[in-house]
């Protein structure tokens, strides 16, 4: 099998074209030269959760921020980075695919031979697995050339991967000793950026001379804080999900008879589902942090969807089109409760066969009371992060039939008098994930294998490569790179009356923001997509033409570019120190400290746990 990875594809006449694409680079990482700028030391978002992540990363925590400069930028205190030796670099897929990370390794690949032609770099084949054998493919131009702006991971492949346990770290260790490694470059999202957190520290206890860097990829969206504004795979998955979606639409406005259920990949958070309706504008759409923040049963939801198909046979529709994330299943509360002693069963040993007779009593009676093929779903071993196999749990089917049910029990009761209610169900996950990335995955990829190569060049272990300033053209985008651990949390877990549970640090998913512009958004249009079938088709996904450079609308509303601002806000507080030296007036020096104490004192009220509602429950 070894031997496929690698190999030539065969192209179609748009794949081809679309090799010749090549991606563009914002100006600080352009030239030979290295200009980095390192901010203030980092700290964790949650102040409440700092001292169990310092504990844990004593080598890798409070590392500074660090900005990537343009040849033209005017600080003092930048270092010029010079002399490139050669280098050897390893990199590896780790997690599910997305589109564009192909274009990741490329442009780490044209990083390294534009700054030093001898270096090196070596691609694990069979994801983790390949690294803890030490099984490579060193990347040539000749390798790539079927690869640029291609789908898939196809290119080395991956597994069901992780770096967690003692052994699997010390394989890795070990591989990066043998292999010589300067880097070692992991692909992934929420998951395997925290095991490259813990592989970095590691490395940094060992003394090994190998630095870890991390690349937010991953098609789900949710590896979101305020260094990452998107992950590369996002806009593409969106996008041709969105056309899907809209095909759908228009087919249920001409027949005029179905409603169609369309479950879509996201895992447990909910971007995709939010942006695919804000892009394609189906009747109605369920977040799974709707259900979690409303405790919504599922006779809640199965309500609210018949509500909603009575109230347009009130209007003579019989059609529609909804939209659920795959995770949603896990946030509706008694099936959530169901699905835990289920897994602490088959944990236990208990084979599939008995788990059911197992159950406690209220648990059995929802267990029964669904209908077979979800019951069956339900009882598949759970995932090693402990969540259910979403992707295999058809919450559309279950709903499609609960819905069914209730009309039917609502038309014998003379309360609906419409026409009978038709469903059909689609799961929308693999169709995309595998596409030819967008535009802007070609670009954003790229640049962040080139800020790879940066980081490497800067000495940093333990980092993410960041891009910031996204939803403008690629000539503004900032560059970076963020220390893993300023994104960790450390999760708190009630279990009984006053009982609390400390989880390890970690990046968690982030989840959709119901308080954002994102959501607020969706709201505001609820009521018109559900009532007056406003679809709307963006079409195929474009690389040419009106809709090529178009990018997601979840990017384009919220207004991020934190990096940006922590530059700004340096730059503020460097004017003070030169207008505020001893031998300035007294008046200056009044008004100085008058301000900066009103500043402190909103700063320390806004930066609290109770404020942040950081409080262990």
């Amino acid at each position: 099998m070894d031997s496929d990875y690698g190999i030539p594809r065969e192209l179609s006449d748009l794949q081809k074209l679309r090799s010749t694409y090549q991606p563009h680079v914002p100006p600080c990482l352009q030239g030979t030269t290295v200009r980095v700028e390192f901010g203030d030391a980092t700290t964790a978002a949650d102040s409440s959760g700092a001292h169990t992540i310092s504990r844990i990363f004593p080598h890798t925590y409070g590392q500074p921020l660090a900005h990537f400069l343009r040849a033209t930028a005017k600080v003092p205190d930048a270092q010029i980075i010079t002399s490139h030796p050669t280098i050897r670099v390893g990199v590896v897929f780790c997690g599910r695919q997305s589109p564009g990370g192909h274009n990741v390794i490329w442009g780490l690949h044209d990083a390294l031979k534009i700054h030093n032609p001898n270096s090196t770099l070596l691609g694990f084949l069979g994801g983790s697995d390949g690294l803890f054998a030490q099984k490579t493919l060193e990347i040539t131009d000749d390798i790539l050339a079927t690869y640029k702006n291609q789908g898939g991971y196809d290119l080395l492949g991956r597994t069901k991967d992780q770096i967690r346990t003692t052994e699997q770290v010390n394989a890795a260790l070990a591989a990066c000793k043998a292999l010589k490694l300067d880097g070692l470059v992991i692909i992934g999202g929420v998951t395997s950026n925290t095991d490259a957190a813990h592989l970095a520290e590691v490395f940094a206890e060992a003394k090994c001379s190998t630095k870890v860097v991390g690349v937010p990829v991953t098609l789900n969206g949710d590896l979101k804080n305020q260094f990452v504004e998107s992950n590369v795979g996002f806009d593409t998955i969106c996008k041709v999900n969105s056309q899907l979606i809209s095909n759908v639409c228009t087919d249920a406005l001409s027949a005029e008879k179905y409603y169609y259920f369309i479950r879509l990949m996201g895992r447990k958070a909910s971007h995709v589902a939010l942006e695919c309706t804000l892009q394609s504008h189906p009747n109605m759409v369920i977040l799974g942090e709707e259900v979690a923040a409303s405790k919504l049963t599922l006779f809640d939801l199965t309500k609210q969807i018949c509500d909603a198909v009575q109230s347009r046979a009130e209007q003579d529709k019989y059609h529609g089109v909804i939209l659920l994330p795959e995770g949603l299943i896990e946030s509706i509360p008694e099936v959530y409760a169901l699905l835990q002693e289920i897994h602490g069963l088959l944990r236990q040993g208990v084979s599939v066969d008995n788990t059911s007779s197992q159950l406690s009593p209220w648990a059995s009676a929802l267990f029964e009371f669904l209908p077979p093929f979800i019951r069956k779903q339900l009882l598949l071993f759970p995932e090693s992060d402990d969540s259910a196999q979403l992707s295999q749990i058809e919450t559309e089917k279950l709903l499609a039939h609960l819905v069914e049910e209730e009309m039917n029990k609502r038309t014998k009761e003379g309360t609906y008098k419409g026409k009978k209610f038709n469903a059909i169900c689609h799961f929308f996950g693999y169709q995309a994930r595998g596409s030819l990335p967008s535009k802007f995955d070609c670009d954003y990829a790229f640049v962040l294998g080139h800020i790879c190569y940066h980081i490497l060049a800067a000495g940093l272990n333990g980092y993410l490569a960041t891009v910031t300033n996204l939803k403008h053209p690629v000539n503004k985008w900032r560059c970076g790179a963020a220390p893993i651990t300023a994104m960790m949390t450390v999760k708190r877990y009630g279990r009984g009356p006053g009982a609390s549970f400390i989880g390890k640090p970690a990046l968690h998913p982030a989840t959709v923001d119901l308080t954002g512009k994102t959501y607020e958004l969706l709201r505001k249009n609820a009521t018109k997509f559900l009532m007056e079938d406003v679809y709307r088709n963006p079409g195929p996904l474009q690389f040419d033409g009106p809709g090529a450079d178009s990018k997601v609308v979840t990017l384009c509303v919220e207004d991020q570019d934190y990096m940006g601002r922590i530059k700004e806000l340096k730059e503020y507080l460097d004017k003070v120190r030169t207008i505020v030296k001893p031998g300035c007036s007294q008046e200056v020096l009044k008004a100085a400290l008058s301000a900066m104490a009103a500043v402190t004192e909103i700063l320390s009220v806004m930066s609290s746990p109770a404020s942040n509602g950081n409080t262990p429950f």
